[in-house]
């Protein structure tokens, strides 16, 4: 069994802006650096056998200021990487609705197979965060990994370690520079 820190990474100014980023290399705001500076005080004393990132910008970033306090180095992986928002990347909730006509409220009845135009579903989400976690769990079947990634990725892996449904993937995305953990692989549930 492996323990995963599930890192989301720092704030950025679209974070600020309200603005779908998913795959959009957006860097970290001076905020956001200095929350990834607070998260690394946090993890200090922590011992972990490797850290993880996607290769977008803000999870790197993230990762990389707590890895040079753990003296650690970072595997990239594009598997991490937010959920592809498609044609939403870069607008807003208004935005979307006013061009697409889409209201999550009304419109979101299987939010687990749901997708902006061009972009991902949960389920496939879901499906990439577990082969990396898979992955990464074969080779430290008993260890401690600090995983920095997305805030719908962290959630929906965080759901399937939980045996969580993903259209419940929202009510578990963490704050920017806030970890999750869990085990890796989950557990079947008792009877």
């Amino acid at each position: 069994m492996t323990e995963m820190w599930l890192i989301r990474h720092g704030q950025t100014d679209w974070n600020l802006a309200g603005l779908f980023q998913g795959q959009t290399d957006i860097p970290l705001n001076a905020a956001g650096q200095q929350q990834a500076r607070e998260l690394a005080d946090r993890l200090d004393g922590v011992k972990f056998d490797a850290i993880y990132s996607s290769d977008l910008k803000r999870a790197y970033e993230t990762a990389s200021i707590a890895a040079s306090r753990l003296k650690l180095p970072i595997t990239t992986d594009r598997r991490l990487r937010e959920i592809s928002q498609g044609e939403w990347e870069g607008m807003n909730m208004a935005n979307v609705f006013d061009t697409y006509r889409f209201d999550p409220t009304r419109d979101n009845e299987s939010p687990e197979t749901s997708r902006a135009p061009g972009g991902e579903s949960a389920l496939e989400v879901a499906a990439r965060m577990t082969a990396a976690a898979d992955d990464i769990a074969r080779k430290y079947p008993h260890g401690k990994v600090l995983l920095a990634s997305h805030g719908f990725a962290v959630a929906a892996l965080y759901c399937l370690a939980n045996g969580y449904p993903l259209k419940t993937v929202h009510n578990y995305i963490p704050e920017n520079a806030t970890y999750l953990i869990i085990q890796w692989p989950p557990q079947p549930a008792s009877l």
